[in-house]
């Protein structure tokens, strides 16, 4: 098998487009609705944490995210099947809609006293469901709002990292000076917010699909992603990615981190991981390489750093830096990846492609938070974050040495130039 040819992997290709070229009607009005969206949700993990904590404990905490997760990996197929159907746009509306009223329910059982475990469980899997129904529609949102995929993708991936580190803080704050009904009530707001910037986006009309059967859109949106060999290769090694380093990594970075070193050594760590996703962002707007993937894949080695020094108990500034390192790497990963599904993929069959790939993906991850627990008991914790490390740059190996992989070339959003739809890279 040839060796990655490291020269055309650091090929910037194509300079970059004018620099506010992205900053549209109609992409100010996405990004406004995906921030904001994006603060909610990462406010909502600190208010499920304390909130539900306090009255349940941590199981009670495990059963809410769990019921979560669990529609979300069920329904997001069919999540697919209906954006490509009526539109994604349409679908992320109605999503959000639903999560209006779950969330709005649970603030209300908050501010006027203590919901039932039944009611928060109900929520949560109204809210899953929903989330499923609207994530497919995310990634093709994208070509639709911007001429510039990448470009966009990362101001998107900084906007995602931003919040991530002003939600818990701002959840926190809220937490300490009201309620947890407070919280609940601005991330049923932010919804709204979300929803109402949608609804503003001006979108060209598009064709009708044909009628179809929901199975047949289903088996048509498999025969798609199957069809794409660099992608089925990605999501197969990236199965084993979720399991065996990103499932695991925060439960045992937050426990050995915070047993010792304390629990605000572990939020500063966090910070450096916040940090290097929004450098890792910047230099996605402006690194624009030949082969996406095999870039991606070689920055992709700075993962594995997160979790070799947090096993390696190192002090405070190398885990910060080592952390740094992996959100760079991985937000110019996502980036990476994002534009090429965008841009490889048919308009008529991205959300159900989506759909496929981030089953795959979650259901991954999935399986690592589950099993981390029971396995912890068994092996320490400390030789199970070197095994993710090893992992970690063995998924970068595998990705390389992977032809289809290695070779994609970066491709123009589809149907920007032409009007029509760029043939599957095999």
């Amino acid at each position: 098998m040839e060796s990655p040819d490291m020269t055309a992997v650091l090929d910037r290709g194509q300079p970059p487009v004018t620099r506010n070229s992205i900053w549209t009607r109609d992409f100010t009005l996405y990004f406004g609705a995906r921030s904001v969206a994006l603060l909610g949700d990462a406010m909502m993990q600190v208010a499920a944490a304390l909130a539900v904590g306090a009255i349940y404990g941590i199981a009670g905490v495990g059963y809410v995210l769990a019921i979560f997760t669990t529609p979300f990996v069920l329904f997001v197929l069919f999540g697919g099947v209906f954006a490509d159907r009526i539109g994604a746009r349409t679908m992320m509306v109605g999503a959000d809609a639903v999560r209006i009223v779950s969330q709005g329910t649970v603030a209300v059982a908050f501010l006027t006293g203590v919901p039932p475990l039944w009611l928060l469980l109900a929520c949560s899997f109204v809210a899953g469901t929903a989330a499923a129904m609207f994530q497919p529609g995310v990634n093709s949102m994208v070509p639709l709002v911007a001429r510039d995929p990448q470009r966009a993708n990362a101001t998107l991936k900084i906007a995602d990292a931003a919040s991530q580190l002003g939600g818990p803080v701002l959840a926190g704050l809220v937490m300490a000076l009201s309620s947890a009904g407070v919280v609940y009530s601005l991330n049923a707001a932010a919804f709204a917010f979300s929803a109402l910037c949608l609804t503003l986006i001006r979108l060209a009309p598009t064709a009708r699909p044909e009628r179809a059967s929901v199975l047949r859109d289903l088996r048509r949106g498999w025969a798609e992603f199957r069809s794409r060999t660099w992608m089925c290769a990605v999501i197969i090694i990236w199965v084993f990615f979720g399991m065996l380093v990103f499932g695991p990594s925060i439960p045992l970075g937050s426990r050995l981190i915070g047993e010792r070193l304390g629990d605000a050594a572990y939020g500063w760590v966090m910070a450096g991981l916040g940090v290097g996703t929004v450098i890792g962002g910047l230099v996605a707007i402006r690194f624009r390489p030949s082969r996406p993937l095999a870039a991606g894949a070689v920055a992709m080695i700075g993962f594995g750093f997160g979790p070799l020094v947090t096993a390696l108990e190192l002090p405070l500034p190398q885990l910060m830096a080592g952390h740094l390192l992996g959100g760079m790497a991985w937000a110019f990963w996502a980036v990476m990846w994002s534009t090429s599904v965008q841009t490889q993929v048919a308009p008529d069959v991205l959300n159900r492609v989506t759909a496929y790939e981030v089953a795959g993906s979650v259901s991954g991850i999935a399986v690592g938070q589950a099993l981390v627990g029971p396995v912890s008991g068994v092996i320490d914790p400390r030789d199970l974050l070197l095994t993710s490390a090893g992992v970690s740059f063995a998924v970068c190996a595998a990705l390389l040495l992977t032809p289809s992989v290695r070779k994609l070339r970066r491709a123009g959003p589809v149907g920007v130039s032409d009007g029509g739809s760029l043939s599957p890279a095999h």
